[in-house]
């Protein structure tokens, strides 16, 4: 009886394919956006908004309008929102970027304008109970630690309300900005 060797080359080959097999077999799959980054999805579109600065430390009062244009970044886990208005201090042009963050639980946002007005000290942490979404921060304007708060309750698939507020001395909140907007 004669026995046959499998010569080495082949014994490599099957070794390597084996191999890439099982490390295919186990790569992670590629993300997916979640339940929570749909929800995002109420603020794709073009919006109008409108509202009232109120006298405060940090801006003068007086109206302000915007029109926004939102839409989803490649992937679907983040709206990415470009935006262009009046304000009591003049033309108002910002982005901003909303998303959802599963190792905190928690919407994000991120934005900045051209009056050196940039969320991005910290990072706005979001909640959503019901149809109210309420943004809460800590950061830096100017040389003072703010504690804010950016409500928004939808009224409709194409409106909703919004109030920015900051917590002042005692605790006491007081509203910066409030107003509503409307899908166009």
């Amino acid at each position: 009886m004669v026995k046959r060797k499998c010569p080495p080359v082949v014994v490599a080959l099957v070794l390597v394919l084996v191999t890439a097999a099982a490390a295919v077999a186990q790569a992670p799959a590629k993300p997916q956006p979640g339940p929570e980054h749909a929800k995002l999805a109420y603020f794709v579109g073009n919006w109008t908004s409108e509202g009232t600065v109120k006298d405060n430390p940090f801006y003068p009062g007086g109206k302000m309008t915007t029109k926004d244009r939102c839409e989803w970044f490649d992937g679907k886990f983040a709206v990415i929102c470009h935006n262009e208005g009046t304000g009591p201090m003049g033309a108002v042009k910002g982005i901003g970027i909303l998303s959802y963050s599963p190792d905190a639980k928690a919407y994000t946002y991120y934005g900045t304008d051209n009056t050196g007005m940039m969320i991005m000290t910290t990072v706005p942490h979001g909640t959503v109970n019901g149809k109210t979404w309420t943004y809460e921060d800590e950061s830096r304007m100017g040389d003072v630690t703010v504690k804010s708060r950016y409500v928004m309750n939808e009224q409709s698939p194409t409106a909703y309300t919004f109030k920015w507020e900051m917590q002042g001395e005692g605790g006491v909140w007081m509203t910066l900005m409030e107003g509503t907007s409307k899908k166009n």
